[in-house]
């Protein structure tokens, strides 16, 4: 910014703002002003104010003496971040959010969106947003963090009228009903020597239990990878979920979270780490709450020594499911995925070996120990080892999360745990992996649902999100919502990603696709991406044109 003399020989520009400072150092009170706190003291601002002004990043750059611009950038990174630029008016108080990802368009996201626009002028923001968790629910709005199932304009008059802008904590096992049943004292018996560290190694080894997040990583190697790194060693608990179609980590949150605490306590234990980070993301207001008072509890009544638990939060950024990302993320920074090497596992969170585990992995922990790795790995369909936790949504008469033997097909699935597909719906096609992991049609509904069985027909399980599409639903919008999705949530960090992307839904909404092109644009991403979003975002187009040519004609 230029900067003048005034009269009186004063360099005239930015100074210091009094007031907005005090206000800021107000709302932060005691809490910690290192570097990796900015996320943290921007959601604060965020929260109080509805949005965060220049004066307030100012005001905050002041008080954690960190330089205007980092506070900005990373500010601006986060969807959840309304930061206004000089003489930009302030967003209304109340913003009602509509999910427009896969299912919800499926059921009518666009239509509500709409009649909300109608409705509601200057006093109500309508955004419409990325998947927020809640597919089986579909179509879902959140009125301020209050989530509306699903949601039509009465229930959202409802909520609005009645001033229900706040989520609720879920109804859960409490760390006093969880100790009473038993809780906790598996990590008692590590801690205090009835199992040895290689023992427990050995026991996650042979139940052959895999990262559960999408990447599919053995759990047991992972461990003892780390146990092989220098200390000091950190744990990073990816609650993160953003892949539209998923929402298993939440399922399990809002009934049993201190199952996946313990899990995480018997690792800390196992890989003798130091702190424990839980990254959660923003949209699961509610499950914060209960995780808060949890975490509490369990601090002021401990089943054995703690170490050092921080709950950190998301702010509406589907890239920092990818671990480096999140790692950046939980340091206070944009979250831009990592070059590799080195590996998380080497160089992590504050640049130590960290242990970046789904937090469904350690939700199975406690019982593959209580009840041997052979529970476990005992479990499957067609040559399939272990059990897999199924988000299913879409056209069937009963969505939800469903644990299944790993390799159960489609077909399986849906006639066995979903009772069937809707009245009047005819099987037709399914994404077997989200957004991400492709479109198979309904003639390949016999291939089992595992990892490495669905790379031949160019998918993959990932988190094992399943979308379950109908002969109402046309697969090239289906691909094409997919594709917008990943262009918003692209990080910008690498061109063929950020342009690719971009690119792809420009040629994807013409009525005719230009399939030579789309598919070296495809190739493009696809070699050169940095990171996962951009190498499988080409998955959902490439299935459409390779399995649903009647779309095409």
């Amino acid at each position: 910014m230029k900067r003048t003399r005034g009269k009186k020989g004063r360099v005239q520009g930015r100074t210091t703002p009094h007031k907005s400072l005090a206000e800021v150092r107000q709302l932060l009170g005691d809490a910690p002003r290192t570097r990796d706190m900015l996320i943290e003291n921007l959601h604060k601002i965020q929260d109080h104010y509805h949005h965060i002004s220049n004066r307030h990043i100012l005001a905050l750059a002041i008080d954690m003496s960190l330089p205007m611009a980092e506070i900005y950038e990373t500010a601006t990174f986060y969807h959840h971040f309304d930061v206004l630029n000089e003489n930009e008016p302030p967003p209304p108080t109340l913003t009602i959010r509509v999910c427009e990802s896969l299912t919800c368009e499926m059921f009518g996201a666009k239509e509500l969106i709409n009649q909300l626009e109608a409705k509601y002028k200057d006093d109500v923001r309508i955004q419409a947003v990325p998947c927020i968790g809640r597919c089986d629910t579909a179509p879902v709005a959140v009125v301020g963090t209050n989530p509306i199932e699903h949601a039509n304009q009465g229930k959202i008059d409802n909520a609005v009228n009645r001033r229900e802008f706040d989520a609720a904590m879920p109804e859960y096992i409490d760390y006093a009903s969880y100790r009473k049943s038993g809780g906790y004292q598996t990590l008692i018996d590590c801690v205090n020597g009835k199992h040895d560290r290689e023992e427990i190694i050995k026991i996650l080894e042979d139940s052959k239990l895999r990262g559960l997040g999408g990447a599919g990583f053995p759990t047991g190697q992972k461990w003892r990878i780390l146990r092989q790194q220098s200390k000091p060693r950190l744990i990073a608990i990816n609650i993160d979920e953003g892949e539209p179609g998923t929402f298993k980590d939440r399922y399990y949150l809002e009934r049993d979270p201190h199952r996946f605490i313990e899990g995480t306590l018997i690792a800390h234990w196992a890989i003798e780490a130091e702190d424990i980070y839980i990254y959660l993301r923003d949209e699961y207001a509610g499950c914060r709450k209960a995780l808060e008072k949890e975490l509490s509890a369990l601090k002021q009544d401990p089943p054995c020594p703690l170490p050092n638990i921080h709950l950190r939060r998301g702010a509406g950024a589907y890239i920092c499911g990818e671990e480096s990302a999140m790692i950046e993320s939980i340091e206070g920074k944009r979250g831009l995925p990592r070059l590799r090497p080195p590996y998380v596992a080497q160089v992590g969170l504050f640049g130590r070996p960290t242990l970046e585990q789904n937090m469904e992995s350690m939700h199975w922990v406690r019982d593959i120990i209580e009840k041997g790795p052979e529970w476990f790995s005992s479990e499957g369909r067609h040559e399939r080892s272990g059990l897999r936790s199924f988000s299913v949504s879409g056209r069937i008469n009963k969505p939800g999360v469903y644990l299944a033997p790993a390799g159960i097909t489609i077909r399986e699935l849906i006639e066995e745990y979903c009772d069937g597909m809707l009245d009047g719906h005819k099987f037709y096609g399914y994404f077997p992996g989200g957004a991400s992991g492709g479109i198979l049609p309904a003639s390949l509904g016999d291939v089992p649902l595992d990892f490495d069985t669905l790379q031949e027909h160019g998918c993959f399980i990932g988190s094992a999100a399943i979308v379950v599409l109908s002969d109402k639903d046309s697969v090239k919008n289906m691909a094409l919502n997919a594709m917008r999705f990943f262009e918003d949530e692209s990080c910008g960090q690498c061109t063929p990603c950020r342009v690719g992307t971009e690119k792809a839904v420009k040629l994807m909404e013409e009525k005719y696709w230009d399939q030579s092109l789309l598919e070296e644009l495809a190739r493009a991403m696809e070699d050169a991406s940095i990171c996962g979003l951009g190498q499988a975002a080409p998955n959902p187009l490439r299935c459409a044109i390779k399995y649903f040519p009647e779309e095409f004609e």
